[in-house]
């Protein structure tokens, strides 16, 4: 049997804004930042009958509904590494004095010949470490199962390690962490843009919609979705 067409108003996976807003309605944050990559920035192909925009955009037009004065920084940058990021990004972050903050999960540094775990983790530990001084709640997400680049054939393995680092330290530094690895959505054949990599705008919905309810979790309140 055929399966049905989903759009964002059908995507069994998706909130609508009401529920969104509902769900995050009284939330303390007013200051949300976003550091990382072209993960963070919510990069991806547009998906028929989703909303042309990334994940990150997205939650930050809930959190604009429920705080009109909310103050959005993104200055996530294509290709970054975590080093990379510490180097560019950081110090606007800083400035900036977020109290929501995410934090990106080491996509591009495992894209490399011979990747260096050890390495990997020192630096995102450094990124964790600035990111707590500035008393935001941090928030990140690990790599979903979808995500390929099958010229490294060690690929899933290198997932594997950098999700369970980043797993590790959420843990150690009180991140909340929306865990994508093994989430239904990476099922979908329309879930990557065609470069195999982002998220499309189905994908970046889906993405919304689990931060979305990461950060109610935090507030206590449970999400039907």
């Amino acid at each position: 049997m055929e399966q049905p067409v989903l759009t964002e108003a059908t995507d069994p996976f998706c909130l609508d804004q009401a529920d969104a807003v509902a769900l995050l309605t009284g939330a303390p944050w007013g200051r949300y930042a976003v550091i990382g990559d072209s993960l963070s920035a919510g990069t991806g192909d547009p998906a028929p009958g989703y909303q042309d925009q990334g994940w990150s955009d997205r939650v930050a037009g809930v959190l604009l509904s429920v705080r009109p004065d909310l103050q959005y920084l993104n200055v996530s940058e294509i290709g970054a590494t975590t080093a990379q990021t510490l180097e560019n990004q950081a110090a606007r972050m800083a400035e900036f004095s977020p109290d929501l903050l995410h934090l990106p999960c080491g996509a591009n540094d495992i894209v490399r010949r011979r990747p260096d775990f050890g390495e990997i983790e020192r630096t995102l530990r450094q990124m964790y470490s600035l990111a707590k001084g500035t008393g935001a709640l941090l928030i990140t997400f690990t790599l979903g199962r979808a995500y390929d680049v099958p010229v490294f054939p060690d690929w899933p393995e290198r997932i594997t390690a950098v999700n369970e680092i980043v797993r590790g330290l959420a843990s150690e530094y009180d991140a909340l962490v929306v865990d994508m690895w093994d989430h239904p959505v990476n099922d979908r054949g329309n879930v990557l843009s065609e470069d195999r990599i982002h998220f499309s705008t189905s994908g970046q919905a889906v993405m919304a919609t689990e931060v979305v309810k990461k950060l109610a979790s935090s507030l206590g309140r449970a999400a039907s979705a």
